[in-house]
């Protein structure tokens, strides 16, 4: 499993993304598409899953429309015309973030100090 401290800064990127592929999901159901793709490598916690999907919302990237299921409230979370333009803002950053860090990993970094 991948620590925390790796996935905390690209949480909200997989987030979108997976929103983006599957469209209107909850909570649970987002969890578990992660895990899943990941072969179990990325579980996401509750406590990390929805502070993020709640300031999607706040930004207006996500909209939110709630139903009953079992006479239980379930919150659906959708991309808004905006956040489909947000998602690709932020895989192109992660695209590039995770190039960057590919390159530092490289041993001897081809570099030369003086």
């Amino acid at each position: 499993m991948i620590s925390k401290e790796l996935l905390k800064g690209v949480l909200k990127p997989v987030i979108l993304k997976v929103l983006e592929e599957n469209g209107r999901m909850y909570g649970y159901e987002i969890t578990q598409t992660v895990e899943q793709i990941t072969k179990g490598k990325v579980k996401l916690s509750y406590g990390a899953l929805y502070p993020i999907l709640h300031k999607l919302e706040k930004d207006g990237t996500l909209s939110t429309d709630t139903e009953m299921v079992n006479n239980r409230a379930r919150v659906y979370y959708s991309l808004t015309p905006q956040g489909k333009t947000v998602v690709q803002e932020k895989i192109e950053e992660l695209e590039e973030f995770v190039s960057t860090i590919q390159i530092l990993l490289k041993p001897n970094l081809g570099l030369q100090f003086c």
